[in-house]
Order: structure tokens, then C-alpha cells, then sequence
């Protein structure tokens, strides 16, 4: 990628990184009302790897 990137692409970027991010540790007991135990990257709205797929921004 180049090193200077225009300022809309690096907002796309940004964006794109906060909706990869783990759920709030509080959520993983509500979710499950103290069944069982999960990761929170499973309750996360879009789940995506810089290596698996591409954003195209």
C-alpha cells in the first residue's frame, strides 16, 4: 500500500478496522444469561481478517 494515502481512503480504513474488533466483555453474559461460556469475537456484527478477505476501499 502506498505511504501517503488520501484522507477519505484512511476514514474507509478506519472504519473498516473498528468493525472487526471484539464484542464488549460485558456482553458475552448477557447474551448467554450464564449458559456457557464463549468468545466475544462471536457476537462481533462483521468478522473479517486483513489475510482471509479484502475490503476493496
Amino acid at each position: 500500500m502506498a505511504r501517503y494515502k488520501p484522507k477519505a481512503k484512511k476514514l474507509r480504513l478506519a472504519k473498516k478496522g473498528k468493525q472487526t474488533r471484539w464484542a464488549p466483555l460485558w456482553l458475552v453474559p448477557k447474551k448467554n444469561k450464564g449458559k456457557k461460556i464463549v468468545h466475544p469475537s462471536r457476537y462481533t456484527s462483521k468478522k473479517r481478517s486483513w489475510r482471509r478477505t479484502k475490503t476493496k476501499v
